[in-house]
């Protein structure tokens, strides 16, 4: 059962010392807003109550108890550069789960997976825990979706990496998940499980003091974050949204095309 390339940033002078380079929070190049953050089809408009949003509201209620090292938001655009890489480097991990190579994993793939992971699940669960990830309903989850998948079952499971997962190379990416749990913590002030539009806006007001587009950067991020169109985002949402962030769904786009 669930217990559970390169970054670009677009620069801006600043005025109070000439040629002095500083960067703008998620002016990120690249971004493609078609409808919110994602381009091509349309991204199906999920339940706002599904029995599985509950469990991650839930458990990142309970993980906000613990509090957040994160300070601002820039903190962790810097490390945008090191969260890619990180994620990139679950390529292998995906290969070997997409047991017959056609660049998506089904739900079958996924029980086997879950399986050599040592989750117990249902078949129930592992469904709506795939058609949650698999958001344009494709039937096969794909690269970005797949990185989505591994950080819910790492807010969803226990922490501790068994030994199973150490041997899938899932435990060197307990850092990058830790800091993704911890940066929704940070945006969702209320600590209720959610990020709405004024707690993406004060997270950047507190990241660019006194800039003057800092309630439109916010609200265009929320923007794109906020897949459903329902006000509020969940952390699963977040997660989509970081992928697009650091170019990741940019590179599945590029491959489709070729």
């Amino acid at each position: 059962m669930f217990a559970f390339s390169t970054i670009l940033f677009s620069t801006i002078v600043n005025v109070s010392s000439p040629g002095t380079e500083v960067l703008l929070p998620f002016e990120i190049v690249k971004i493609v807003e078609m409808g919110g953050v994602i381009g091509g089809d349309s991204p199906r408009h999920s339940s706002p109550a599904t029995k599985l949003e509950r469990k991650m509201v839930e458990a990142m209620q309970q993980r906000a108890l613990k509090g957040t090292s994160v300070k601002s938001f820039n903190s962790v655009i810097m490390k945008f550069p090191k969260i890619d890489e990180s994620l990139r480097n679950c390529r292998s991990i995906f290969q070997q789960f997409d047991e017959d190579s056609n660049g998506e994993i089904d739900q079958q793939e996924l029980k086997h997976c879950f399986q050599k992971l040592g989750i117990e699940s249902t078949d129930d669960e592992i469904k709506d825990l795939f058609q949650a990830c698999d958001i344009y309903e494709h039937m096969g989850m794909k690269f970005n979706e797949f990185i989505v998948f591994l950080c819910l079952v790492y807010l969803l499971n226990d922490p501790a990496v068994s030994e199973a997962r150490k041997k899938m190379g899932l435990g060197s990416l307990e850092p990058t998940f830790e800091t993704l749990v911890e940066s929704f913590v940070f945006l969702d002030k209320n600590k209720d499980g959610y990020v709405s539009k004024n707690e993406m806006i004060q997270s950047i007001n507190e990241t660019t003091a006194g800039e003057r587009s800092s309630g439109r950067i916010g609200v265009k991020r929320f923007e794109e974050m906020d897949w459903d169109k329902n006000g509020t985002v969940t952390f699963k949402e977040f997660l989509f949204a970081f992928t697009r962030w650091v170019g990741i769904d940019n590179e599945d786009d590029d491959d489709d095309e070729e």
